[in-house]
C-alpha cells in the first residue's frame, strides 16, 4: 500500500497490510472457522431479553470489571477443566485479539518466539506494537516439534512464547506431556508462555488450563467465537493466574467490554449445553470432509479444529480457491505454497464444497 507523504505512520507500519480474510457473497463461506449453527430461536429470545434489560442504562458505563461474566467463565472451565478457578483467574475482553494485543502491551519487554505458520495475529500484533518477533520453526508436516522447540526457547530466552493448540491453519494439537515441557523451558529463561487455546472445544487433548495452578507463568487464551457460536458478539477471555490477571488490569482500555455484549455472554454461558451440542456434530461432520477429500486423491494435515487445510491439487493455490469461489464456495488461502483450507460447515455447505471441488481437480 501507498500512503501519502503528509501522513505521519510510523515507518514500521508502512509495509504491513491489515489483517482481514476476503469478505465477499458465496453459497457457502468456510474460510473464517465460524461455527455453522446459529443460536436456536429461544436462545436469541433469551439473549434479546437479556439486552433489553440494561437498555435502560445505558447512559451508564458498563461493569468496568465484568464480574459476573468473568465468574461464568471461571463456571465454565472449571466445568470443563476439573479446576478451581474464580473471577480472579479470568479476564474477558472483546475478542482474543484483544487479549493478544493486551499480553504484548503488558509483557513483551524482551524477545517474542512463535511456530510458524500459526495464527498470523500473533507476530502481526507483535510488530505492530514493537517487540522483537521471532519465527520458530515446525516440522515438514507442520507439526511442532517439541525438542526443537524448547531449543529455541533455551536459545533466544524469550519473554513470551506462543503456542498455538490446536494450531491455526493447520489443525494439530499439543499433548499436555508436551505442554508441561515447554513451561519448564520456559520458566527456566524466566519468560511466558502463552497457550492460544482458540479451537480447544474440538479437540481431545486435556486443556493447559489444567497446568496453571503449578506453572503460574502459563497463560492460556480461549474464545467464544468457534465452539460456541459466538463470533458476532467478539467476546474473548483469558485464564491465567491472578497476577497475571492484575497485570492485565493496567493495560486495558477502560469500560472495554460493553454492557450489551456481557449480558448476551452471560446468556450465551448459561445455555452452554446447548451451543456446545453442535461440536460433535462439527467434529463428525470433518471426518467425512477429510475421507471425501482422500477419496479425491488430496492429503490432508491432521485436524483437531473446526478446519481441515489440504493439499495434492495440480492447480496453484490461489487460482483453485478463485475457481471455487466462482462456483459460490469461499475458502482460504493461508498463504502455504499449494495448500488451502476449508472451515467445517453444515451439510449443505460441506457437500457443496466437495462437489464444487470434484468439478475442479
Amino acid at each position: 500500500m501507498t500512503w501519502p507523504s503528509w501522513l505521519p505512520l510510523r515507518e514500521t507500519l508502512r509495509p504491513m497490510s491489515p489483517y482481514g480474510a476476503p469478505q465477499v457473497p458465496a453459497r457457502a463461506s468456510l474460510n473464517t472457522n465460524e461455527n455453522p449453527y446459529s443460536p436456536s430461536p429461544a436462545l436469541q429470545k433469551a439473549i434479546t431479553d437479556a439486552v433489553a434489560k440494561v437498555a435502560a442504562d445505558l447512559n451508564r458505563y458498563p461493569d468496568r470489571d465484568a464480574t459476573v461474566l468473568r465468574t461464568k467463565l471461571a463456571g465454565y472451565i472449571n466445568e470443563l477443566s476439573s479446576t478451581k478457578f474464580s473471577a480472579d483467574n479470568i479476564w474477558a475482553a472483546n475478542g482474543s485479539n484483544e487479549i493478544i494485543q493486551s499480553i504484548f502491551l503488558a509483557f513483551a519487554g524482551g524477545a517474542i518466539l512463535g511456530f510458524t505458520p500459526s495464527y498470523s495475529m500473533h507476530p502481526l500484533i507483535a510488530k505492530v506494537t514493537g517487540a522483537q518477533w521471532i519465527d520458530g520453526k515446525r516440522n515438514a508436516d507442520f507439526s511442532l516439534n517439541t525438542s526443537d522447540a524448547v531449543a529455541e526457547i533455551q536459545k533466544n530466552k524469550p519473554t513470551l512464547t506462543f503456542i498455538t493448540t490446536p494450531n491455526n491453519p493447520t489443525g494439530g494439537a499439543v499433548t499436555l506431556d508436551e505442554m508441561q515441557k515447554l513451561a519448564d523451558a520456559c520458566k527456566s529463561v524466566g519468560g511466558l508462555l502463552v497457550v492460544d487455546e482458540a479451537y480447544g472445544e474440538f479437540s481431545q487433548e486435556i486443556s493447559a488450563v489444567t497446568l496453571i495452578a503449578n506453572n503460574p507463568h502459563v497463560l492460556v487464551i480461549r474464545t467464544m467465537s468457534k465452539a460456541f457460536a459466538f463470533a458476532g458478539a467478539r467476546v474473548g477471555y483469558l485464564v491465567s493466574d491472578a497476577a497475571v490477571n492484575d497485570a492485565m488490569m493496567i493495560v486495558r482500555l477502560p469500560y472495554h467490554l460493553s454492557a450489551l455484549t456481557q449480558a448476551a455472554a452471560q446468556v450465551a454461558i448459561d445455555h452452554r449445553a446447548e451451543l456446545l451440542g453442535g461440536v460433535a456434530t462439527i467434529i463428525a461432520a470433518r471426518e467425512v470432509v477429510v475421507q471425501a477429500l482422500h477419496d479425491m486423491g488430496l492429503t490432508t494435515i491432521t485436524s483437531s479444529a473446526n478446519f481441515v487445510l489440504f493439499t495434492g491439487f495440480k492447480q496453484e493455490a490461489p487460482q483453485l480457491w478463485a475457481a471455487l469461489l466462482e462456483k459460490g464456495v469461499l475458502i482460504r488461502d493461508v498463504g502455504l505454497s499449494g495448500y488451502l483450507r476449508v472451515t467445517i460447515g453444515n451439510e449443505a455447505e460441506n457437500a457443496l464444497f466437495v462437489s464444487a471441488l470434484k468439478e475442479l481437480i
